[in-house]
């Protein structure tokens, strides 16, 4: 995927980091006070903390995930996708997020994750009107 503006840019290697499970990589995009809101989960503020979350006791490897849009207005990026990761204790799940990025600068200072798993049974139809 091409991107535009430099904050994209930004989300972009953001994502490829946790592709990769690159915490250099990562933690590059992000300024030293970054908030990360996980609705339904927990708040992290830090690096150190942020640090200790993107690999998670509860998974295993890398995550899957597929970008399918990027929208950009003012200081905020929101990055839409869907993914895969694996648990220890499940397996295999499948996953869409949506996230909102706050900039400062060129670097993330907030970001607000959206993060709903998936079962087989789910369908994606958007119901009749």
């Amino acid at each position: 995927m091409t991107i535009g503006t430099t904050r994209k840019q930004v989300v972009q290697a953001y994502i490829e980091g946790f592709r990769r499970t690159d915490h250099d990589m990562i933690l590059s995009c992000l300024a030293d006070d970054i908030s990360w809101l996980i609705h339904g989960y927990r708040t992290l503020d830090g690096k150190d903390a942020f640090d200790a979350e993107i690999e998670n006791d509860a998974a295993t490897g890398s995550p899957t995930l597929h970008l399918q849009q990027l929208i950009e207005e003012s200081d905020t990026v929101v990055a839409i996708g869907q993914g895969q990761m694996t648990l220890k204790v499940g397996g295999p799940v499948d996953f869409v997020f949506a996230e909102a990025f706050t900039f400062r600068d060129d670097k993330i200072s907030r970001i607000e994750t959206f993060h709903i798993n998936l079962s087989a049974n789910d369908v994606f139809n958007a119901p009749d009107a």
